[in-house]
This record gives structure tokens, C-alpha cells and sequence, in this order.
């Protein structure tokens, strides 16, 4: 196999992969507090407007707080990836024995023979920032991060958040009765979870139904406790 586009295909499974894992994250977040709120604020006004001003504005501040969430995730993961390697190039230069040994240690563990790992060792050993590459990713399971993943992934999450957030709060956009559209929305939203939760489960390897129903009922949960709450609050 062609080195080069086997390593493409790798570069290409793992963005795609941390892309999904952002865009899950993103859009069930959205999908259920927007809910929530929403038929929470059904429970104690009769106008849509208000459900809508209030809608838009929980969308806007939760997308900009989910988003910086994952663009201090990406960043500390950068940091710690940076940290690690700088201390890697200071133990191969100063601790070289050790190294040296740890690294006959993992080739021992695969099966080499001790022959081999002598060999193989004092291949690798020959280069340093080959041998520091090794270590990061042997020793220490540690894959360099890709330097705009801080932005992709506040991206990804951000909009995801609000493409979910809308879901939920549109039927009270064309209906001034809150408690009407909270049907029409109760209903959308439940089956988008429902779809969400299957395909999220199935990319996961999680029994899809299970998933599904799952997350459904994690939804419908949130929004039954939201309107209890603010119908309670309501009587009194």
C-alpha cells in the first residue's frame, strides 16, 4: 500500500472523527436546552414572542459558551501535546539510557526478540526527532494535534448548538400561542432526538433503538421538568 495515502486516509478518519464527536456534542446540547427553556417558559406565558426573545437569546450565549468550550479543549489539548514533547527532547538528551531502554522495553512487548530490539532500537535512536516522534506516540500515546482544531471544533460545536437550538423554538415563530406551539415543538423535537440518538448510537457502536430512545427520553425529561417547574411557580 502506498505510504502516503495510507496516511491520508488516517489524517482524513481522525478529523472526520473529532468533527463528528464536536457536531454530536453541539447539536444535542442544543436540541434539549433550548427545548427545555422553551417549555418551561410555555408553563408560565402565553406569548410566543416572549419564548422566542428568550429562545434566541439562550441559542446565542449557550452557542458562544459551547463553542469557547471546545476551543479551550483544542487549545489545552495543542498545550499538553507541546509540553510533552519539549520534556521528550530534554529526556532523550539528558537521559538517554533510560530512553534507550524504555524503547528496547516496548519493542520487547510486541515480541521482538531481544536480537531485534537491540536493532531496532538503534535505528530509531539514530534520528531524534523520529525517536522523540516514536515515544510521543508509543510511550505516551500522544498523536501531534492539528493546530486549528481549537477553531474547527468552537466552530463545529457553535453551529451545531444553534442548528439543534432552532428546532425546538421554531414553531414559535408562526404561533402567538405558546401552548400550541409548544405541541407542534414538543413533537419535532422529540423525533429529531429520536433520530439524533439513533444515528449518534449507530456511529458509536451503542444498540441504535436503545440509543435512541435514550436520548429521547433525556429530552423529554428536561422539558417535562422545565414546565412542572414553571406551572409550580405559576399557582403560587
Amino acid at each position: 500500500m502506498d505510504t502516503h495515502l495510507h496516511h491520508s486516509h488516517i489524517e482524513s478518519h481522525l478529523k472526520s472523527s473529532d468533527a463528528l464527536r464536536d457536531i454530536v456534542i453541539g447539536m444535542s446540547d442544543g436540541l434539549t436546552v433550548p427545548f427545555a427553556l422553551a417549555a418551561g417558559l410555555s408553563g408560565a406565558v402565553s406569548s410566543s414572542t416572549i419564548i422566542v426573545i428568550a429562545g434566541i437569546a439562550e441559542i446565542c450565549a449557550g452557542s458562544i459558551a459551547m463553542g469557547l468550550g471546545g476551543y479551550l479543549a483544542g487549545k489545552t489539548e495543542q498545550d499538553h501535546y507541546q509540553s510533552e514533547i519539549k520534556r521528550e527532547y530534554l529526556e532523550v538528551e539528558t537521559e538517554r539510557h533510560r530512553e534507550i531502554e524504555e524503547t528496547k522495553e516496548f519493542f520487547s512487548n510486541i515480541g521482538l526478540s531481544p536480537a531485534l530490539q537491540e536493532q531496532a532500537t538503534a535505528e530509531i535512536a539514530q534520528d531524534k526527532h523520529r525517536w522523540v516522534n516514536f515515544m510521543m506516540k508509543y510511550e505516551l500515546g500522544l498523536e501531534e494535534p492539528d493546530p486549528k482544531r481549537a477553531t474547527k471544533s468552537a466552530l463545529n460545536i457553535g453551529l451545531s448548538y444553534i442548528a439543534g437550538g432552532i428546532i425546538p423554538l421554531s414553531p414559535y415563530f408562526f404561533i402567538s400561542d405558546s401552548s400550541e406551539a409548544l405541541k407542534i415543538s414538543v413533537v419535532a423535537t422529540l423525533i429529531c432526538l429520536f433520530v439524533f440518538g439513533y444515528f449518534k448510537s449507530k456511529i458509536t457502536g451503542v444498540n441504535p433503538i436503545w440509543g435512541a430512545v435514550k436520548v429521547t427520553l433525556i429530552g423529554a425529561l428536561a422539558a417535562s421538568a422545565a414546565f412542572g417547574v414553571a406551572k409550580l411557580f405559576e399557582g403560587h
